[in-house]
């Protein structure tokens, strides 16, 4: 490690202790620590500032935790507040706002177990900065130094007010994304959603296909019985023309049993009458 990593991280050290004391014991313990380290360091501790009473309590709620979990919620939300509608937005801000009062009832609480009461005016300032720490990922990746000087506020951020809170340029501040950047996220949650919107489409679409493949068979179901019947049908026509053909033919030879049985008949009677005839004669 050379010289100004190794004086960066003896810096870090020394802040992250320092912005854990009080306010009022900070001054004192910071020029202790500058007395005690080689000039080029002490001049750097020396140039740690004092903490607003309002950032120190902000302070101790990023080194308990729960800010962070908050932080990393709010984030998730923000990346898919472009796929929700105005009433779930709604009712997540709703939501959102809770939180923020829940975190810094939490944050004046802790200083109280530290012996020291936040007035009302710096219980509104820790508001703000949680506030802006779960609106803008900027100003949370200050936050969660632990080692703010003054309050933020959402909507009046950029990277000199973020470097004059922390009391310069210390690990964990980062600068809001750049425009290329943000379009880039705009442009991969875009493709996204529409990559999800292809899915949709495309799982909707064997849904129908599957339920025109079942009507489909269905039909040929009904189709295949109905040439079922029409070749029973068939087979029971073709019987009945037989059967037809059948009793045509015998009634033919009734008929012609009929014409015979009568030409006899006939020729019987007409000997009958010539009996007749004969007999009256004699």
């Amino acid at each position: 490690m050379n010289a100004a990593a190794e004086g960066d991280a003896g810096l870090d050290e020394i802040a992250a202790e320092l912005y854990a004391l009080t306010p009022a014991e900070f001054t004192a313990a910071r020029n202790a620590r500058a007395a005690a380290s080689d000039p080029a360091l002490a001049k750097r501790v020396k140039a740690l500032r004092k903490p607003s009473v309002a950032a120190w309590a902000v302070n101790l709620l990023a080194r308990q935790g729960q800010l962070a979990d908050a932080i990393e919620l709010s984030a998730a939300l923000r990346e898919a507040q472009d796929d929700l509608d105005a009433a779930e937005l709604s009712r997540l801000g709703a939501q959102r706002r809770q939180l923020v009062a829940a975190l810094a009832k939490q944050a004046v609480g802790l200083a109280s177990d530290a012996g020291v009461t936040l007035s009302a005016a710096a219980r509104d300032e820790v508001e703000k900065t949680v506030n802006a720490a779960v609106m803008d990922a900027a100003a949370a990746a200050a936050v969660l130094t632990a080692r703010l000087v003054t309050t933020l506020e959402a909507g009046d951020i950029d990277p000199a007010a973020l470097a004059d809170a922390v009391g310069g340029s210390l690990p964990g501040v980062v600068e809001p994304a750049h425009r290329d950047d943000l379009a880039e996220r705009r442009a991969r949650k875009a493709a996204e959603k529409a990559a999800r919107e292809a899915e949709r489409l495309a799982n909707e679409a064997e849904r129908e296909l599957a339920r025109v493949e079942a009507r489909r068979a269905k039909a040929q179901e009904r189709v295949d019985h109905v040439r079922e019947r029409i070749d029973d049908l068939r087979r029971d026509l073709a019987a009945l023309e037989a059967d037809a053909a059948a009793a045509e033919q015998k009634l033919d030879t009734i008929e012609a049993e009929r014409r015979d049985a009568a030409s006899r008949a006939r020729a019987a009677q007409e000997e009958s009458d010539r009996a007749r005839r004969a007999l009256d004669e004699d």
